[in-house]
C-alpha cells in the first residue's frame, strides 16, 4: 500500500525551522541549507514545498498569524462562558500581538522580518494589509457588539476605534520589539488596559 504523505505537515516542518532561526539567528540567516538542518530534512525536501526564501516567509508568518488569531477566538468562547465584559476579550487579544514572553517575542520576530520583506515583494505586502484588515474587521465586530450590550456608547464610530487599537497594538509592538524590558512591557500592557477601558467604558447589559 502507498504511503500517505501528509504535505500540510511537512510544511509546517519547515516553517517551524524558519520561525526558529528568525528568533534566535535573524532573516538573515534562513537558508535553504540552514532551514533543511534545523528541520532535520534534506534540502530537496525544503525546496520541493517551498522555491523561495519568500514562499518560506510568507507561509512561517500565515501559521503564526493563524496561531495568535486561534488564541484571540478561543479567548472569546471563554469569554462567553465564564461571562466576561467584551472589554477584558479585546485587551487580552491586543496583548497576544505585543512581544511581552518568549511565546509572543519568537512570533513578533517573524512578523517584524516579514513586514520587511513586503517592501519588494508586492505578494508579501498584500498578505500583510489582508492580515491588518482581518484584525481591525474584528475589533470593530467587537466594539459593535460593545455598543449593542452597552459597554461602548452608542455614538462610537466602530471602524474609527478598531483602527485606533490595532494602530496601538503594532505601535507598542514595535516598541517592545527594540526594548523588551520588564519595566516597559508593564508601560505597555497598562496603557492598552486604558485605552481599551475608554473605548469600552459602560457594563454590559446581558450579565445582569
Amino acid at each position: 500500500m502507498p504511503k500517505v504523505v501528509d504535505h500540510q505537515a511537512r510544511r509546517i516542518q519547515v516553517a517551524d525551522a524558519v520561525q526558529e532561526l528568525i528568533t534566535e539567528q535573524g532573516l538573515d540567516r534562513v537558508t535553504v541549507a540552514r532551514t533543511a538542518t534545523t528541520a532535520g530534512v534534506s534540502v530537496g525536501h525544503v525546496q520541493h514545498y517551498f522555491p523561495t526564501k519568500d514562499e518560506m516567509l510568507l507561509f512561517t508568518h500565515e501559521r503564526v498569524v493563524r496561531q495568535i488569531l486561534d488564541r484571540v477566538s478561543a479567548l472569546g468562547e471563554r469569554a462567553t462562558r465564564q461571562r466576561l465584559p467584551i472589554r477584558d476579550v479585546v485587551v487580552e487579544g491586543l496583548v497576544e500581538w505585543l512581544p511581552v514572553d518568549p511565546r509572543r517575542r519568537s512570533a513578533h520576530r517573524v512578523v517584524l522580518a516579514f513586514l520587511g520583506r513586503t517592501v519588494d515583494n508586492p505578494r508579501l505586502a498584500q498578505a500583510h494589509a489582508g492580515t491588518g484588515r482581518l484584525i481591525r474587521s474584528m475589533l470593530a465586530t467587537a466594539v459593535h457588539n460593545g455598543k449593542e450590550c452597552g459597554e461602548v456608547p452608542d455614538d462610537t464610530d466602530q471602524d474609527l476605534a478598531a483602527l485606533e487599537l490595532h494602530s496601538l497594538a503594532e505601535g507598542l509592538a514595535l516598541q517592545l520589539g527594540s526594548d523588551p524590558d520588564a519595566a516597559t512591557s508593564r508601560t505597555a500592557l497598562a496603557l492598552v488596559a486604558a485605552r481599551v477601558q475608554a473605548a469600552f467604558p459602560g457594563r454590559c447589559r446581558q450579565y445582569e
